[in-house]
């Protein structure tokens, strides 16, 4: 029943803003360094690039947050049994990057966005939303979601300091599990949004990272 079915979302989305959550792959492992020059490890972190990476991490955190609640809610609007499959399969990736992130954090003597529970209902709303425009919609918003989300992993590559090899090899992973769900929204029939939307996005977006890098 749908009600079951929320209930037992809502629980998960819980889980996901308070950090519980189990990763179902191990974190990817950091390669190692062909300068053996080059200091590597948490150690030779300075404690103005720790904080700038635990920004970075944060941010990370609230952007898969932010995608449970997506993928939830889509996962909710279709009548599809193989799209809900396909929204569950890449939720349960997501939630990989949700472990991964908040462990990092930890890691860095950080802790996650306060304001998660906001990040997480706004995003609910919005993937409920899409979902309910229709299927090749939905699917058109998971793309251009995750080829957003590609672009912004690509300039924490560029951001993160290079020996930082614990954080690289987790967002460049990351990048290219998000990779692979745009590619399968645009495979299963994903429309592409047009471009004032897209706009829009990127500004929630922007605002989104500035305010988590922080809080």
């Amino acid at each position: 029943m749908f009600s079951d079915s929320l209930i037992s979302e809502l629980d998960r989305g819980l889980r996901a803003i308070a950090g519980i959550t189990q990763a179902s792959r191990p974190a990817p492992e950091a390669a190692p360094s062909l300068n053996s020059d080059i200091a590597v490890g948490d150690d030779a972190l300075t404690l103005e690039e720790r904080r700038h990476v635990a920004g970075l991490m944060r941010v990370n955190h609230v952007g898969e947050v932010c995608a449970q609640a997506l993928y939830q809610a889509q996962k909710l609007a279709t009548k599809r049994r193989a799209l809900r499959a396909a929204f569950e399969h890449a939720g349960k990736e997501e939630e990989d990057h949700l472990a991964w992130t908040a462990h990092r954090l930890s890691e860095l003597g950080s802790r996650p966005s306060l304001l998660n529970p906001l990040w997480y209902a706004g995003a609910f709303a919005i993937g409920f939303v899409a979902g309910k425009c229709g299927d090749k919609v939905s699917l058109g918003f998971m793309s251009e979601t995750e080829r957003q989300v590609e672009h912004h992993l690509e300039s924490h590559l560029d951001a993160l300091p290079p020996h930082d090899l614990r954080s690289r090899a987790i967002v460049d992973q990351m990048r290219l599990d998000e990779i692979a769900h745009g590619q399968a929204a645009r495979d299963a029939g994903g429309v592409e949004l047009p471009a004032p939307v897209q706009r829009v996005m990127r500004a929630a977006a922007k605002v989104m990272t500035t305010t988590a890098y922080y809080i």
